[in-house]
């Protein structure tokens, strides 16, 4: 019988993830580059928006030990390959710290609260929200369309509820394409202050094909674009020293100090 589906290993078999085989999203070093936005050297509460099988919140929880995570994920497929990520033996000395909530992550008001997302309780808020135009090719897999096709106002659903989960002063973390650069920082609006956007580039000599957008509920910091970041070293496949350490969990990508970030002024 052919398996439905595969159980991944990350941070070098410090966790590891069941996804689903050949259909729905499958988390890789995106999730892992999202999770390394989250640094603290307090205990946290870290929401993931729309965590699929949960690699990202399960990537803070491996490398931050006093972190508790809750899952959110709207497909109950998918939350229930969560749900069983967490009862993987691997993942045993993590599990007592991460929830699962089988929630839609636009919901508003009463709804919302309804379904477990409470107001302001969250330090951080990580997101990977679908990164498709609607006139991307379209994938035939109904799951796997649903984890990665954009919709309308996506980021201001999406980033509304963060802000309605969050503490004041929390932060805002997510991982997206650059042509969403423009909806990101419109619904940041004046929810959220202080972003740090970095462009993550295949190769020193190719555009970038990701952003890392960071940013503070409650700030009126300015804007700052970081320097670019480079997933690749050189030729080959191989990571670059501080990309892998990223995604591997040996190191987090802190937002700037105050003193070393003009724009915080």
């Amino acid at each position: 019988m052919t398996p439905t589906h595969t159980i991944d290993a990350f941070h070098r078999g410090n966790f590891h993830v069941m996804q689903p085989k050949g259909g729905g999203h499958r988390s890789g070093v995106d999730a892992m580059l999202l999770a390394s936005l989250v640094a603290s050297d307090k205990p946290v509460r870290v929401a993931d928006l729309g965590s699929g099988a949960g690699a990202a919140g399960l990537a803070v929880a491996s490398r931050l030990s006093e972190a508790k995570i809750t899952l959110i994920e709207k497909s109950p497929l998918m939350a229930d390959y969560a749900r069983k990520t967490l009862e993987l033996p691997e993942n045993a000395a993590l599990k007592d710290r991460v929830e699962v909530i089988e929630a839609d992550v636009t919901l508003t008001g009463k709804p919302r609260v309804a379904a477990g997302l409470i107001d302001e309780v969250h330090d951080h808020v990580i997101m990977n929200p679908p990164f498709n135009d609607a006139a991307d090719r379209k994938t035939p897999d109904a799951l796997k369309a649903e984890a990665h096709a954009m919709t309308q106002d996506l980021f201001e659903a999406w980033i509304r509820t963060a802000g309605a989960i969050m503490k004041p002063g929390g932060q805002l973390s997510l991982i997206a394409r650059p042509q969403s650069i423009v909806e990101i920082i419109e619904a940041c609006g004046k929810r959220f202050g202080g972003l740090e956007i970095t462009a993550l580039h295949p190769r020193t000599d190719e555009s970038a094909t990701r952003i890392l957008v960071t940013a503070i509920k409650g700030s009126r910091a300015r804007l700052t674009m970081r320097a670019p970041l480079f997933v690749h070293g050189g030729e080959g496949h191989a990571f670059s020293a501080f990309v892998d350490d990223l995604n591997n969990g040996r190191a987090a990508y802190s937002r700037l100090s105050p003193k070393r970030n003009p724009s915080a002024a």
